[in-house]
């Protein structure tokens, strides 16, 4: 191995306090939820305060529209998040365990049922209020990368959602038994850092390129267009990150070390690659709308 670099001494709680017998603590997977949020929704707020960046020169929502729908963007995170995981990753445990489906501070949330969560919650508030939907897609997509980006480095924190093993000089030896647990490797084993590839293509990278779509190429102004890139690019930069991801335990056999969710003959797909890939179809297909009728 050529070299290997040593994780972080972090602890996965900023602080923590006892009261009335029990122990608060704040976490920061809990802070960047919070943060990306907040960051987030500041970027919306900026883009509807700018008309010239929208079709007709006319925001798809006012100010008080966008605070109104941050509560069912928010519900849409936590419910989704934890449902999706739940169906795709644990049905089996959970249906045996319901009782522990609701304790999401114990960790397990999917983007992907996030992401549905969040699809639904949207869908509902435009219906009501009589806002174009595709839009109010476009200017969520918009604000979500912060979030995505600090919520890939509180999972690195964490020391979750690591990689495979491998040599190359940025492996990271990841602290805990399981992150050690590589059997074909002597001595101290290092992963790819896969929380941080997905922080740099599906928060920097990703969240930068709407932005510049967005100020610089009048993107809004096409319905569906930013929506489409933000769907295509992060099921592509998941798909990609896949490959070097360690997979779920529950997906791993003696049959199957990958851990693929569909395999024939030990070619297939992994969960997160089985999710991504209506996410890429619906994206092109929103692309290519704005496109046709921009």
């Amino acid at each position: 191995m050529i070299a290997i670099l040593t994780f972080p001494d972090l602890s996965p709680e900023i602080f923590s306090i006892d009261l009335f017998g029990m122990t608060l603590a704040l976490r920061w997977y809990a802070l960047a939820y919070i943060v990306g949020i907040l960051i987030g929704w500041r970027i919306v707020v900026r883009a509807i305060s700018r008309p010239d960046l929208w079709r007709n020169d006319t925001p798809v929502m006012t100010r008080q529209q966008v605070e109104d729908l941050l509560f069912w963007v928010i519900l849409g995170v936590i419910l989704g998040g934890r449902l999706g995981y739940v169906l795709f990753y644990q049905p089996a445990y959970y249906l045996q365990n319901p009782g522990e489906i609701l304790r999401v501070w114990e960790g397990g949330m999917s983007f992907h049922g996030g992401a549905i969560g969040v699809i639904l919650a949207g869908l509902i508030f435009t219906l009501r209020k009589r806002i174009n939907t595709i839009s109010t897609g476009d200017m969520v997509c918009l604000g979500l990368a912060p979030g995505l980006f600090l919520g890939r480095l509180a999972n690195f924190i964490n020391a979750e959602l690591w990689g495979r093993p491998t040599d190359l000089p940025w492996g990271v030896a990841f602290p805990t038994v399981a992150a050690q647990n590589c059997p074909d490797v002597a001595g101290i084993c290092a992963r790819h850092p896969s929380q941080l590839y997905e922080a740099l293509l599906e928060g920097l990278i990703l969240g930068a390129l709407l932005i510049y779509m967005a100020w610089r190429r009048g993107a809004l102004k096409y319905e569906g267009l930013i929506g489409g890139t933000f769907l295509t690019g992060y099921g592509l930069a998941r798909f990609v990150v896949e490959f070097v991801r360690q997979p779920d335990a529950q997906f791993v056999s003696p049959g199957n070390p990958l851990g693929l969710a569909w395999h024939v003959g030990g070619w297939g797909l992994t969960m997160g690659q089985l999710l991504s890939l209506p996410m890429i179809a619906i994206g092109i297909y929103f692309i290519a709308r704005a496109k046709r009728n921009g």
